[in-house]
């Protein structure tokens, strides 16, 4: 049974806070996990997604590994390096202040052992990726009609609101906050 390892050192977050995210999506498909991923909002989500997608094209790459097959076997998270600090304090003290680092080992697991993914349809999803290009051609389309259907609007009247006549002309000396 093949394993996939990644690992991220020295991320410049506490453990603590780490491993309360890492927990969540220990043990799930990898599939699952990214979106769990997505919709949690905490500060350690991004590095965690960034070292879930690197695992991910690992197994793809290195080992032909299908990634719907793939899940999330180990994830650790231990402590790195303390950065040292001080911070002034009253009467002439200083206080120490540590900046601690995490690092984070991924291990991901086959759910059925064996199961690869064959050159022929490897280069099949490469070929559909080179010809992805052809679409953004598309996207740009749509943004030219957008811009005309924006121009093509009709501009809005700012006469209707104005209050050109308002207690005929007196309201405006009466409501001016400096005095003339």
């Amino acid at each position: 049974m093949a394993e996939v390892r990644a690992q991220l050192n020295n991320l410049r977050m506490a453990p603590r806070k780490v491993r309360a995210v890492a927990n969540l999506i220990k043990g799930k498909k990898v599939t699952d996990a990214g979106d769990q991923l997505s919709y949690y909002i905490k500060k350690p989500v991004a590095p965690l997604k960034k070292l879930l997608s690197s695992a991910v094209a690992n197994a793809e790459n290195n080992f032909n590994m299908v990634k719907d097959n793939l899940y999330i076997k180990e994830l650790i998270v231990n402590e790195g390096i303390k950065l040292k600090r001080f911070k002034a304090k009253g009467f002439g003290r200083a206080a120490a202040i540590q900046k601690k680092t995490s690092h984070i080992m991924m291990v991901l697991g086959e759910l059925t052992p064996g199961l690869r993914q064959d050159k022929k349809t490897r280069d099949k999803q490469k070929e559909s990726q080179e010809q992805s290009p052809a679409s953004t051609t598309d996207r740009n389309t749509k943004k030219s009609n957008t811009d005309e259907s924006r121009q093509s609007k009709p501009e809005i009247k700012r006469e209707i609101g104005s209050k050109k006549g308002f207690l005929g002309g007196i309201g405006k000396k009466m409501f001016q906050r400096k005095s003339v």
